[in-house]
């Protein structure tokens, strides 16, 4: 169908296109990932000016002609984030949040929960940039796994439903596991069990820090869970 659609936008990645125009690729509420174009953006009297840049989170009007890219039409502001983009850790943090979404949700899939995830996050690290860091983005992984279906099981055995003596992890099972089930898992210590627990029960802003042994035994939950599960492999976050 054609026509003008309106809706909130966040730029997760921009790519040049011809001579002048760009390619955008958005999260979007309503329609989940969508790839629309930019025409003329380049130009130096683009109307657009600069406000199609990667992790702006913007009120957009498309329209959907006969091609499979939506154009852009009009664009309004509703955060720039340009406090994050003034150091490295912030500005990490944000490419990999915005990656991660692409990665994990496909084109027309929408949810309305990530989205506000993901503008949530890019919010926290514009407001607060020394919260960048390992826990901070492998909280947001975690609550990407619980919104695409996949979060571990970690009140139990996720065997045999066991609730004490959980000291391993295995992707395959889905979570932690007890002593009794611990083929094929990994250690995980109590300190990594804790942080994971409150990564997901608390809201960004008040993850919880860890000790890195911890952080790293969390990462491998996350990416054996991503690779068994949605048979994917994310950049590592990896100590910052």
């Amino acid at each position: 169908m054609t026509g003008s659609v309106k809706t909130e936008g966040i730029v997760l990645r921009s790519l040049r296109y011809g001579e002048a125009d760009r390619i955008l690729h958005l999260y979007t509420p309503e329609r989940g990932r969508v790839s629309v174009i930019a025409k003329g953006v380049r130009k130096a009297k683009s109307r657009f000016g600069g406000r199609l840049e990667p992790y702006f989170r913007l009120d957009l009007v498309l329209y959907q002609g006969r091609s499979d890219l939506m154009t852009i039409t009009s664009v309004e502001t509703i955060a720039a984030h340009h406090r994050l983009r003034e150091a490295l850790a912030p500005l990490d943090g944000a490419a990999r949040a915005c990656e991660a979404v692409a990665r994990i949700f496909d084109d027309g899939e929408p949810n309305p929960g990530v989205y506000h995830l993901l503008a949530n996050e890019l919010a926290l690290l514009d407001r607060e940039p020394a919260r960048a860091g390992r826990a901070n983005s492998l909280a947001f992984r975690l609550k990407l796994l619980l919104a695409a279906g996949f979060a571990p099981h970690l009140a139990g055995c996720a065997s045999c439903g066991e609730r004490e003596h959980l000291v391993g992890f295995s992707g395959a099972a889905g979570g932690v596991v007890c002593g009794a089930c611990e083929a094929s898992s990994f250690p995980l210590d109590a300190d990594a069990h804790a942080f994971m627990v409150a990564a997901l029960g608390r809201s960004l802003a008040e993850t919880p820090d860890a000790t890195p042994l911890a952080l790293s035994q969390a990462e491998r939950a996350i990416t054996d869970t991503l690779e068994h599960h949605a048979h994917l492999r994310l950049r590592p976050v990896g100590a910052r």
